[in-house]
Protein backbone atom coordinates (compact mmCIF):
# COMPACT_ATOMS: atom_id res chain seq x y z
CA UNK A 1 0.00 0.00 0.00
CA UNK A 2 1.38 3.21 -0.86
CA UNK A 3 0.23 6.48 -0.25
CA UNK A 4 1.15 7.77 -3.70
CA UNK A 5 -1.03 5.72 -5.06
CA UNK A 6 -3.90 5.38 -3.18
CA UNK A 7 -6.77 7.76 -2.40
CA UNK A 8 -5.93 9.90 0.65
CA UNK A 9 -9.30 8.79 2.41
CA UNK A 10 -8.99 5.41 1.39
CA UNK A 11 -5.06 5.11 2.42
CA UNK A 12 -6.47 6.52 5.73
CA UNK A 13 -9.11 4.44 6.35
CA UNK A 14 -6.06 0.84 5.61
CA UNK A 15 -4.28 2.83 8.53
CA UNK A 16 -6.93 3.42 11.10
CA UNK A 17 -8.06 0.00 10.40
CA UNK A 18 -4.61 -1.79 10.86
CA UNK A 19 -3.71 0.34 13.91
CA UNK A 20 -7.22 -1.25 15.85
CA UNK A 21 -6.85 -5.05 14.55
CA UNK A 22 -2.84 -4.40 16.51
CA UNK A 23 -4.72 -3.55 19.55
CA UNK A 24 -4.31 0.57 18.91
CA UNK A 25 -6.61 2.78 18.34
CA UNK A 26 -6.53 5.47 15.65
CA UNK A 27 -8.14 8.45 14.81
CA UNK A 28 -8.91 10.90 12.23
CA UNK A 29 -8.07 14.66 13.92
CA UNK A 30 -8.21 15.79 10.73
CA UNK A 31 -9.70 15.22 7.51
CA UNK A 32 -8.07 16.72 4.23
CA UNK A 33 -8.62 16.72 0.76
CA UNK A 34 -9.99 12.91 0.24
CA UNK A 35 -7.60 12.20 -3.00
CA UNK A 36 -4.41 14.00 -2.77
CA UNK A 37 -4.03 15.22 0.82
CA UNK A 38 -0.80 14.82 2.84
CA UNK A 39 -1.66 12.70 5.65
CA UNK A 40 0.56 13.40 8.60
CA UNK A 41 0.63 11.04 11.23
CA UNK A 42 0.97 11.54 15.20
CA UNK A 43 1.41 8.59 17.15
CA UNK A 44 1.18 9.21 20.62
CA UNK A 45 2.49 6.80 23.49
CA UNK A 46 -0.17 7.90 25.95
CA UNK A 47 2.51 8.86 29.05
CA UNK A 48 2.88 12.57 27.18
CA UNK A 49 5.14 11.89 24.43
CA UNK A 50 4.66 11.17 20.86
CA UNK A 51 6.43 11.27 17.69
CA UNK A 52 5.44 13.30 14.46
CA UNK A 53 5.58 11.80 11.14
CA UNK A 54 5.36 13.18 7.78
CA UNK A 55 5.39 12.01 4.47
CA UNK A 56 8.23 13.11 1.78
CA UNK A 57 9.83 11.48 -0.96
CA UNK A 58 13.51 10.27 -0.91
CA UNK A 59 16.69 10.70 -3.32
CA UNK A 60 14.95 7.62 -5.87
CA UNK A 61 11.16 8.84 -5.75
CA UNK A 62 10.03 6.62 -3.23
CA UNK A 63 7.31 7.49 -0.19
CA UNK A 64 8.88 7.62 2.85
CA UNK A 65 7.53 9.22 6.29
CA UNK A 66 10.50 11.39 8.03
CA UNK A 67 10.61 11.38 11.42
CA UNK A 68 10.53 14.74 12.52
CA UNK A 69 10.11 14.28 16.25
CA UNK A 70 13.03 16.27 18.56
CA UNK A 71 13.53 18.46 14.94
CA UNK A 72 10.51 20.00 13.92
CA UNK A 73 8.15 19.03 17.09
CA UNK A 74 8.49 17.20 20.19
CA UNK A 75 9.08 14.95 21.73
CA UNK A 76 6.11 16.36 23.98
CA UNK A 77 2.46 16.29 22.90
CA UNK A 78 1.86 19.35 23.36
CA UNK A 79 4.90 20.98 21.05
CA UNK A 80 3.40 18.13 18.38
CA UNK A 81 -0.13 19.24 18.56
CA UNK A 82 1.09 23.18 18.01
CA UNK A 83 3.23 22.12 14.98
CA UNK A 84 -0.30 20.05 13.51
CA UNK A 85 -2.18 23.29 14.04
CA UNK A 86 -0.05 25.69 12.36
CA UNK A 87 0.60 23.03 9.80
CA UNK A 88 -3.59 22.63 9.47
CA UNK A 89 -3.86 26.01 8.82
CA UNK A 90 -1.28 26.82 6.00
CA UNK A 91 -2.81 23.72 3.96
CA UNK A 92 -6.06 23.03 3.89
CA UNK A 93 -5.81 20.08 2.42
CA UNK A 94 -3.91 18.31 5.05
CA UNK A 95 -5.03 15.22 7.02
CA UNK A 96 -3.63 14.44 10.15
CA UNK A 97 -4.00 11.15 12.04
CA UNK A 98 -3.32 10.42 15.61
CA UNK A 99 -2.46 6.67 16.56
CA UNK A 100 -2.31 6.06 20.22
CA UNK A 101 -0.35 3.23 21.09
CA UNK A 102 1.92 2.68 24.50
CA UNK A 103 4.53 0.89 22.25
CA UNK A 104 4.95 3.54 20.02
CA UNK A 105 4.03 1.47 16.62
CA UNK A 106 2.97 3.41 13.66
CA UNK A 107 1.82 1.17 11.68
CA UNK A 108 2.97 2.69 8.44
CA UNK A 109 3.62 0.38 5.51
CA UNK A 110 6.38 2.84 4.05
CA UNK A 111 10.11 3.31 5.59
CA UNK A 112 10.00 5.67 8.32
CA UNK A 113 13.52 7.71 7.83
Amino acid sequence: MSNSELRSDIWVQALLRTAQTQGAAGFVVRRGDDTAGAVLVKVAQLNGTARLLVPARNGTGERVYLDLTGKTAGPDEPSIDTYLSKRASQDQDVWIVEIEDKLGRSFLVERVE
